[in-house]
């Protein structure tokens, strides 16, 4: 039954409307719609997350959600372009001051939002 459901995440945030900004202007993916206390956004392939307000943003130490992509090297200059500063972890297979991790096959890099949640672009060969 939930094979042929769809999946959405929830992004907590402390300052809905400064999450909202960073989504949508810093991402760029648009304005997002108004839903009850928060915000829904759009994504590729039927997938969406809704920005919601909690005292609890921010505590969640581990990836939030990550956004599958074909080339992360290309999505992190663009990123950062934007002003996105990735997180730095202590990973071997990386390049010396890459902010891009390789391991089994796929290649990911991490950053904060506002809020403090983790988030991810992840290339992948599966």
């Amino acid at each position: 039954m939930l094979k042929t459901s769809g999946l959405y995440a929830y992004v907590p945030a402390h300052d809905v409307e400064r999450c909202r900004a960073f989504y949508a202007d810093t991402l760029g993916l648009g304005p997002g719609r108004k839903a009850g206390p928060g915000y829904t956004f759009e994504c590729a392939k039927g997938t969406a997350f809704f920005v919601y307000p909690t005292p609890n943003a921010g505590t969640n130490q581990a990836s939030c959600a990550f956004w599958q992509v074909d080339d992360v090297e290309a999505v992190v200059a663009w990123l950062k372009g934007r002003g996105v500063v990735f997180e730095s972890y202590p990973m071997p297979e990386s390049a010396p001051g890459s902010n891009v991790y390789p391991n089994q096959g796929a290649k990911a890099a991490w950053f904060k939002d506002t809020e403090g949640n983790i988030m991810a672009v992840v290339e992948s060969s599966y």
